[in-house]
């Protein structure tokens, strides 16, 4: 079994609406985020991660929460099992103009929390339930 370690942000704009994009490999709407690269550290990654898939440039992060997904286990392309470890954050404030299309979306948009479209992840809904705990209790998700 191979473990992937990454990042996700929640990038929200002055509307609070939910930066969503969708993906190039699967189609479904995510969060931005994905596997750290080495040398870098997890608040680096959720940071590149924003820039890479939206063209948007994080000012800063802030940890919500920790997923591991333990009970979730991933086949890759050549039949390794994996699991995940995601350091979730909200965006903190960005800079730039959405790019809808990247190497790694084909699109990209901003949606209101209870209107997010068909396909979205449950890894979306977990994150934004995390999110808003955290804002009104100080509750660090952690799983």
């Amino acid at each position: 079994m191979l473990i992937s370690v990454g990042a996700h942000g929640v990038v929200r704009d002055p509307d609070g609406r939910i930066l969503l994009i969708q993906r190039s490999d699967d189609r479904t709407w995510a969060l931005p985020g994905g596997t750290m690269e080495l040398g870098e550290t997890l608040r680096e990654c959720a940071i590149r991660e924003v820039r890479e898939e939206a063209g948007l440039v994080a000012r800063d992060v802030t940890p919500f929460g920790l997923y591991t997904r333990a009970r979730d286990w991933f086949p890759n392309p050549y039949g390794h099992s994996y699991q995940y470890i995601s350091l979730m954050c909200r965006v903190d404030g960005y800079d730039g103009e959405l790019e809808r299309v990247t190497d790694e979306s084909v699109d990209a948009g901003w949606f209101a929390p209870d209107a997010l479209p068909e396909g979205s992840g449950g890894l979306v809904l977990r994150a934004l339930e995390d999110l808003a705990a955290f804002e009104a209790k100080g509750t660090f998700a952690l799983d």
